[in-house]
């Protein structure tokens, strides 16, 4: 029977970070991989970036390599040219590229994205669907879909230029204004449009960059296990403490830094972006549409299941509401990992 120590070090090595780099037409991509197993590709929304993820990947990785990376434009992910207009159809690219290189066998990925990512995972299984087995699109903002296409679209039109006029402060505020109820300044949602309630919730730090583009090397890194596996070396329980509140205060600084580009560059062109109903329609058994339990009268939601209805795929209650990974990250996975396994 297993020892004690035997068991403690074959749960940390299957939550190390292994880290690489992913060269892609126009840009590089960092990328980071927990575990072992089927693959797992888990896409950030918002300004986010693969730091939102280290407590759900930590979680799901006795059961799948999970993947998660910062997508192009984004912290660690360089673009190779001055930052342009981004579009779903660039970054599922990217995504499949990463599949190519660490599916074991080739075999299909799942693949989970919330907000603008689950464009993304939507893109992917409408382009290339062989690569995936199952996808999760939680809450995907395609305003495209609602009732009344012409008022999302300018809700996040005026809030791209309160951006380009006034900064980033003053395009939070037209999202709370623009979203909220009978235009009441509702941070709820203002969480919804933007992700930025995930980037205050991260809860572990960066993984520093190792590798090139192969299968990545182990990096000793700056997860929340490798923080706490420092300070505990080190001064104790304080030290142990306070060196993970610096890894998540990077965490956040990284990807609040990210917010001009998605105001600018992502907002508008994914919320806006109209999917292929039809090749979603034939890739239905694949796809699984998430909804947050406490978000359903939201944009995304409304969303989201008129999506599941045009397309007549399955629906999943997520806990939570828009940012649900980030409220509660544990029951989140259980539920993720329910939607994938079932």
């Amino acid at each position: 029977m297993p020892t004690t120590d035997a068991t403690t070090a074959a749960a940390t090595a299957a939550t190390a970070v292994r880290t690489g780099r992913l060269e892609a037409p126009g840009a590089t991509l960092h990328y980071e991989v927990r575990g072992r197993g089927p693959l797992l590709v888990m896409m950030p929304g918002g300004s986010a970036d693969a730091g939102i993820y280290d407590t759900l990947a930590a979680g799901l990785a006795d059961r799948w390599t999970v993947v998660a990376f910062d997508p192009r434009g984004y912290s660690r992910s360089t673009l190779h040219g001055p930052a342009g207009e981004q579009l779903p159809g660039a970054h599922s690219e990217d995504v499949a590229r990463l599949i190519e290189l660490l599916s074991p066998d080739g075999a299909p990925a799942a693949v989970f994205g919330s907000s603008s990512s689950a464009i993304v995972a939507l893109e992917l299984l409408s382009r290339r669907p062989g690569l995936v087995g199952r996808v999760v699109a939680h809450e995907p903002p395609l305003v495209e879909l609602l009732p009344d296409p012409a008022a999302g679209r300018a809700v996040f039109a005026a809030v791209r230029e309160s951006f380009l006029r006034d900064g980033v402060e003053a395009a939070m505020a037209a999202m709370a204004a623009g979203l909220a109820p009978e235009g009441g300044a509702g941070g709820g949602r203002h969480e919804v449009a933007t992700g930025a309630d995930e980037e205050s919730r991260a809860a572990t730090g960066p993984v520093e960059d190792g590798g090139a583009t192969a299968p990545p090397e182990e990096s000793g890194g700056g997860s929340e296990a490798a923080a706490k596996g420092k300070a505990g070396a080190g001064a104790g329980a304080g030290a142990e403490v306070d060196a993970v509140a610096v890894a998540e205060a990077a965490t956040v600084r990284r990807m609040m830094a990210n917010l001009p580009v998605f105001l600018e560059h992502v907002l508008c062109s994914f919320s806006g972006h109209a999917p292929d109903l039809d090749a979603l329609r034939a890739a239905a058994p694949k796809l699984v549409v998430g909804v947050g339990r406490d978000s359903r009268a939201l944009l995304p939601a409304v969303a989201a299941e008129r999506l599941a209805q045009r397309v007549g795929s399955a629906t999943a209650e997520f806990p939570g509401g828009h940012v649900g990974l980030t409220e509660d990250p544990v029951a989140f996975g259980a539920r993720l990992r329910e939607v994938l396994l079932g």
